[in-house]
């Protein structure tokens, strides 16, 4: 909660709102907006949200939703998310905290025998991206034209272009996936 009251007076004054002014734009006294900051009170949900808005941020800003990112850049194994998983059998993990700010997102996808990328790797982002293969073997098409990669070998392409990775391995394989954000 300490934590809490010192993000939303960091974020008042670099905004040169005083005190008074916030909380007369969320309808609170002056007093709340000073033990908020303080931790000496704790706002209800809907007065964080205005607090939030009148400060142009978000909920998960002011309660520090994103600090692992900064704080600990370390993702142990264990810890990893699971995204998605396809109908043919490749499974998405994020290898990142999650922060709406990063310019990247880090993946590995998990391929059973003969799976593929479809439903997880498409072309609606405007940036790039890059694939590492840690395991296996992969027929790549990229528009109509087709690539094998082994363990290994790496691919740089742009997102918007038609991908395809298929896993033509005996076995499992794992493709390292990262994905440019591009600034629209």
């Amino acid at each position: 909660m300490q934590r809490m009251g010192e993000r939303i007076k960091k974020k008042r004054e670099s905004l040169n709102i005083q005190t008074n002014d916030l909380a007369n734009t969320i309808g609170v006294t002056p007093s709340l907006i000073s033990q908020i900051e303080r931790a000496k009170a704790f706002p209800s949900i809907l007065t964080l949200k205005k607090i939030a808005d009148a400060l142009h941020t978000t909920v998960g800003d002011l309660i520090g939703e994103y600090e692992n990112f900064i704080e600990s850049p370390l993702l142990s194994s264990n810890k990893r998310k699971f995204v998605k998983q396809n109908k043919n059998g490749a499974s998405l993990f994020l290898l990142s905290h999650h922060d709406p700010q990063k310019q990247m997102d880090p993946f590995i996808i998990n391929f059973k025998i003969r799976a593929d990328s479809s439903e997880i790797m498409t072309t609606n982002n405007p940036g790039q991206e890059f694939c590492f293969v840690l395991k296996g073997i992969f027929d790549v098409t990229l528009n109509t034209k087709k690539y094998i990669l082994n363990e290994g070998d790496s691919f740089y392409f742009n997102s918007n272009q038609y991908h395809l990775f298929t896993n033509i391995s005996k076995g499992h394989a794992q493709l390292i996936w990262i994905v440019n954000q591009a600034n629209t």
